[in-house]
């Protein structure tokens, strides 16, 4: 064997070995990337470099632009750093003409086996989910959380890469309801009466799937005066809307996230009951991918 072999050998096993150290998430046979679009690259995140690159964008979504109260150990290291990340698999987007690969779109995805080894769901700490979870014990949920895309990308694009990986990944996992906190802008719920209003009368879950609010947490919301549908689906948040497009139900209530300046409600979305066009949609983009 010559020196030159012997490198090449000694630098593939480092290589095998440093890949071995670094990857921090089993991917249960899907591939690490799930699409392309031009130069975005959907994909799972596999080493903890991809999740701080997740966290940090999710630092500037929610405490820089959304005004979210960090605790000192976060603002010190500028990313949303929260004890679920340890255990969720993260869909990340990464724009590969951007300056060191930034990601500029993410969701955190929570399966129920993981969920309940590890002392539930996130959206239990806000709403009562064992409930729901009992009524269907022969369905697997997942959850979905942390969801943003970084303000140059707020466009079409990206949001419907993290949408086609929802969908791949649900289905590889044989996942049945997906589930998950989305947030109205600002603490005051009474700010948001008129799009809560609209969501109950025309989104709420029936008695088969309602979860309600946590009733220590539970935000009163004094009536108001009631707003026109089209205004009050028109002033929902992008992901808002796409939830309801996609056939989701809400639950029962709404809680107020101060540390997040945020009014939170449930989203379900029994996956028999998402619209067939978009099935039909991101199932050829799964199949391309």
């Amino acid at each position: 064997m010559t020196l030159s072999e012997s490198v090449q050998i000694s630098g593939g096993i480092m290589l095998a070995f440093a890949r071995r150290k670094t990857r921090v998430r089993d991917l249960h046979g899907l591939p690490e990337t799930l699409a392309w679009a031009g130069s975005l690259e959907l994909k799972l995140a596999t080493s903890r470099k991809d999740i701080r690159k997740a966290q940090k964008l999710r630092y500037r979504v929610f405490f820089e632009e959304g005004g979210a109260i960090p605790e000192p150990y976060v603002r010190l290291r500028r990313r949303d750093i929260c004890d679920f990340d340890r255990i969720c698999d993260h869909l990340v987007v990464i724009d590969h003409a951007s300056p060191k690969r930034k990601v500029v779109g993410c969701y955190r995805l929570l399966r129920q086996e993981v969920a309940q080894a590890n002392g539930g769901f996130y959206s239990a700490q806000e709403f009562e989910i064992a409930p729901l979870l009992a009524r269907h014990p022969e369905k697997r949920f997942l959850e979905l959380g942390r969801s943003c895309v970084a303000l140059e990308h707020r466009g079409k694009r990206v949001l419907e890469l993290l949408w086609r990986g929802l969908w791949i990944y649900a289905s590889h996992h044989s996942c049945d309801v997906m589930i998950g906190c989305a947030s109205l802008p600002g603490a005051d719920a009474g700010q948001h009466v008129g799009a809560l209003t609209f969501l109950r009368d025309h989104a709420a879950a029936p008695d088969e799937w309602r979860a309600c609010a946590l009733p220590a947490r539970r935000a009163e919301l004094t009536s108001g005066p009631q707003t026109e549908p089209r205004r009050a689906m028109a002033a929902l948040p992008p992901l808002v809307k796409g939830y309801l497009r996609v056939g989701a139900y809400f639950g029962d209530g709404a809680v107020v996230d101060r540390q997040f300046g945020t009014t939170d409600v449930l989203v379900i979305v029994p996956v028999a009951r998402i619209d067939a066009r978009y099935v039909d949609h991101f199932s050829a983009g799964a199949m391309a991918a």
